[in-house]
């Protein structure tokens, strides 16, 4: 597998993707997805070039889409996310419900943004990984919007900028 990256002396050049810019990674996930969701390049780096290509892999992305579904039917908002949606995801956990307490008023203000969002990472076809990567932060970050009620970030507006963000 090769991948474009950023050379200070070449310019673009394709690179050939080695196991350990995977493991690397994965490992790092947590800073890349912050790196990308600011707007950094996957070319800057190897590693970042790995992690877009988790992030914008199908299977990830409709594991993403199913949890945001499961957080918006936990609270109360069954209109915007039809059965289907969730059966077609094929996540084995799709049905149960989330795990950790959320902030329900704060997800039902937000609901619609947040099933559009859904939509858009289920839906087939190439996506932005900057994108991606906002949803895996909001999801991950437990002091963040949806699980804290202190965390003083509009969970509405990083709903609408993700969906902005997942626009080709």
């Amino acid at each position: 597998m090769y991948v474009l990256i950023d050379d200070d002396r070449v310019g673009l050049a394709l690179r050939r993707l080695r196991p350990w810019h995977r493991l690397l990674a994965y490992c790092q996930a947590g800073r890349l997805d912050r790196e990308r969701a600011e707007g950094a390049s996957p070319e800057a780096s190897a590693a970042l070039a790995a992690r877009a290509m988790r992030l914008t892999s199908l299977g990830y992305r409709r594991d993403l889409a199913a949890s945001l579904r499961r957080i918006v039917l936990a609270t109360g908002e069954p209109a915007l996310v039809r059965p289907a949606q969730l059966a077609a995801s094929k996540s084995p956990g799709a049905a149960r419900p989330p795990r950790v307490p959320l902030r329900h008023a704060r997800i039902s203000q937000s609901a619609r943004p947040l099933a559009e969002v859904a939509t858009r990472l289920a839906a087939p076809g190439p996506v932005p990984a900057r994108g991606v990567a906002i949803v895996t932060r909001l999801l991950s970050e437990g002091t963040g919007p949806l699980y804290r009620e202190a965390s003083r970030d509009d969970l509405g507006l990083i709903a609408e900028r993700a969906a902005q963000a997942l626009t080709c």
